[in-house]
């Protein structure tokens, strides 16, 4: 196993830091990085918004989902989808641009996430630790209030950033399912529901049965407020998009 796959199979998410900040060099390392990341025909179609207001940073752990760590986090970084940049430069340059739609939307996200994902990994080579916040699709009139987003620029990915405390380093990471249930040649491969709850043996903690931890997991997570609100904000999102094309 070489040292990019190694350093794979070690990251796992931080949620403590040290009070020691992240360098400038560090930090324009990681940025440098996440622009170096693959992108839909070369361009590139996200913002990074680099939070360094302490209110700022209070503010948006309590709007994802309610989260102190957010805000103790030395480096906060947002992923916005951005697909103003180039319709605006459309129209600077006298084309006649459609409105961005849903699908400009979708692979916006995808150039988005791929370029926090070489953040995640240029940080973790750097011996700093980072959590990804999901929860910054949650209120998505509040997320792009706080960040100054106009439209057709959408909050999508954060992650906080920062030197791992020892408690974390110490962290075991969770066990990932095993590639035969995740990996499939030529179709996908359907299964019975109790094949499906089967596969989730290896991410069953606590005392509880299979039955017990995964009606447990549903509540905490799949039928909790976040994810709820979570969905809200995303259908709105879309929305602005359809409006645009309609």
């Amino acid at each position: 196993m070489n040292e990019t796959i190694a350093q794979l199979h070690e990251r796992r998410s931080v949620r403590a830091y040290t009070n020691e900040p992240v360098s400038v060099a560090d930090e324009r390392a990681i940025l440098e990085a996440a622009c170096q990341a693959p992108t839909a025909g070369n361009q590139q179609l996200y913002s990074i918004i680099v939070v360094r207001d302490q209110a700022e940073k209070e503010e948006l752990s309590v709007t994802c989902d309610n989260q102190p760590f957010i805000a103790a986090a030395p480096l906060v970084l947002v992923f916005c989808v951005d697909v103003r940049r180039w319709h605006r430069a459309f129209v600077a340059a006298g084309a006649a641009p459609r409105e961005p739609g849903v699908g400009d939307f979708l692979l916006a996200l995808e150039d988005t996430a791929i370029a926090a994902q070489n953040a995640v990994v240029a940080a973790h080579s750097l011996g700093l630790g980072s959590c990804y916040i999901g929860d910054i699709l949650e209120h998505r009139e509040e997320q792009a209030r706080i960040l100054g987003c106009p439209h057709h620029v959408v909050p999508a990915v954060m992650l906080v950033i920062g030197r791992p405390t020892d408690g974390q380093l110490k962290r075991v990471k969770p066990t990932r399912l095993p590639l035969e249930d995740i990996v499939f040649e030529n179709r996908y491969r359907e299964q019975g529901d109790g094949e499906f709850l089967a596969v989730l043996e290896p991410k069953r903690t606590g005392r509880a049965t299979l039955e017990e931890w995964a009606r447990a997991f549903c509540e905490r997570k799949w039928n909790s407020g976040f994810s709820r609100e979570m969905t809200r904000s995303a259908a709105a999102i879309l929305a602005d998009f359809e409006a645009d094309v309609s």
